[in-house]
């Protein structure tokens, strides 16, 4: 297995229909309880553990993911607010190293909860051309809200799993 790719790299096949919409955004909703599952029991000194050699630790991993969604919320925002917005892109390193992804987890994982809860309200109430607007990302190009559903949904999954695999390798119960 690819440590630093545990479910795959990113794929994207669309346009979506409204059934795989769905899933998608079911798997956004998930995404929070998901990882407190996979931090759940961990001591401290597993939670300081990198999940592959020179990546992050598991507390960078969880705290990435909600800075990570909480860009991505913002964008759809925007998306679904402005003509074709160009976004900002965040140096995701830089942001894991500040003082706030070494802070406890269980802050991140309130904060997804709730992030979580207004992004799928958000996801539920759009229509099907409204996963057609998009947003300008630099490094990118166009990203359909389609495309970006699908790629946080992957992206909870692909964090996620660093965490379970780390810990299947680890054998830690």
């Amino acid at each position: 297995m690819d440590l630093r790719y545990p479910v795959g790299t990113f794929q994207y096949s669309g346009p979506n229909t409204p059934d795989q919409r769905q899933a998608l955004i079911n798997q956004i909703a998930e995404t929070p309880a998901r990882l407190r599952e996979a931090i759940s029991g961990l001591s401290s000194e597993q939670i300081e553990t990198t999940y592959r050699p020179d990546g992050w630790n598991v507390r960078q991993v969880a705290h990435h993911i909600a800075d990570s969604h909480m860009n991505a919320f913002s964008r759809f925002k925007l998306a679904l607010t402005e003509e074709n917005p160009t976004i900002k892109p965040y140096d995701e390193a830089e942001w894991a190293n500040l003082a706030d992804s070494h802070g406890p987890i269980d802050m991140s994982i309130v904060l997804l909860d709730a992030l979580h809860s207004r992004w799928v309200l958000l996801l539920q109430s759009l229509k099907g051309a409204d996963f057609d607007r998009a947003y300008n990302h630099p490094e990118m190009g166009l990203v359909s809200l389609d495309k970006g559903i699908t790629l946080y949904a992957w992206h909870g999954r692909h964090h996620v799993a660093h965490i379970t695999s780390l810990r299947e390798r680890m054998g830690w119960q």
